[in-house]
């Protein structure tokens, strides 16, 4: 066997006598490294999608103050990127997906320890604010490190690791909402559900606000749908024509509400809805909300494999 090495991370993968790619060492150290400068530059830039979504709804709102807040979130966005602080006082607790390819060997040392020292690291060194408590009913103790994460982890076939960093605040998390309906509810159910939990959230997520919203699969994963759809590049619709209508039907219906920025009134109560779907029992019809307000922060990274292998 032959090895090559590739990268800052220098993941090391090994080959057959053919020069097939057999298995890619990648470091414990390495994920740790990279996880800290995600969760970093999650905390103080925002994406560019949030952003050309902000500017647009501030160039459409009709309501004076509405343009003001909205014009004070933009003003915000700038000075939190350069002067290298938080983009909000909630820095969120740490939510991890990671898409590991099943040819991926983690070494030295274990996968979810390497994610919650990145986070430590990260949120140690940021000076960012530490929000998780170790028993959430009886002890309720900062853990002082914002560690454990939330780790999300699916195996996908491949030598790379995606990670997909996304602090979450718990103004929006708050927010959020499930609901076993049956079939029988249908379209028309899934959009008075959905605009239901936005009017109740009112101004408490900070809005604007991005919907997730997840239908499908079962009681846990229905939320896991809801989460996911709001690391989808902002604004970009479901592929599919129908959900893609459904998209827009709820976040018509949601700016109707005319809850508005800071929850002042106005166009602009929420960016953009995103729906994931899944399959389902016969006998049911899960849906899930997950909120996020205008600092929907996440970043992305891959690591491991060889140059061509992407």
């Amino acid at each position: 066997m032959k090895s090559v090495s590739t990268g800052a991370i220098r993941p090391l993968c090994f080959f057959t006598k053919r020069g097939d790619p057999m298995v890619c060492d990648i470091s414990a150290e390495s994920v740790t490294n990279v996880i800290r400068e995600m969760f970093l530059e999650a905390n103080t830039v925002l994406p560019e999608d949030m952003r050309a979504l902000i500017r647009r709804s501030a160039a459409e709102e009709r309501s004076p103050l509405g343009r003001s807040v909205l014009s004070e979130i933009l003003g915000n966005i700038d000075l939190a990127e350069r002067e290298k602080t938080p983009l909000c006082q909630d820095c969120g607790m740490a939510v991890v997906f990671l898409d590991l390819g099943q040819d991926v060997h983690i070494c030295g040392g274990s996968l979810e320890a390497a994610v919650d020292e990145g986070v430590r690291q990260a949120y140690r060194d940021g000076y960012l604010r530490a929000s998780v408590v170790s028993d959430p009913l009886f002890d309720r103790k900062n853990t002082k490190d914002n560690t454990p994460a939330i780790l999300h982890v699916r195996i996908v076939p491949g030598r790379r690791i995606r990670i997909t960093a996304a602090p979450k605040g718990f103004g929006s998390e708050n927010m959020s909402a499930l609901a076993m309906l049956t079939p029988a509810s249908g379209r028309d159910g899934v959009v008075r559900f959905v605009t239901g939990a936005v009017e109740k959230a009112g101004p408490n997520p900070c809005p604007p606000i991005v919907v997730g919203v997840g239908i499908g699969g079962d009681f846990e994963s229905v939320a896991l749908l809801a989460k996911r759809a709001l690391l989808r590049p902002a604004g970009t619709p479901n592929p599919d024509p129908r959900y893609a209508a459904l998209e827009s039907d709820i976040l018509r219906a949601a700016n109707e509400l005319g809850i508005g920025p800071a929850g002042y009134g106005g166009d602009t109560t929420a960016l953009s809805v995103a729906v994931e779907y899944a399959p389902t029992h016969i006998a049911g019809l899960p849906a899930a909300v997950n909120i996020c307000c205008h600092a929907n922060r996440h970043v992305v990274r891959e690591i491991g494999g060889t140059e061509g292998d992407r």
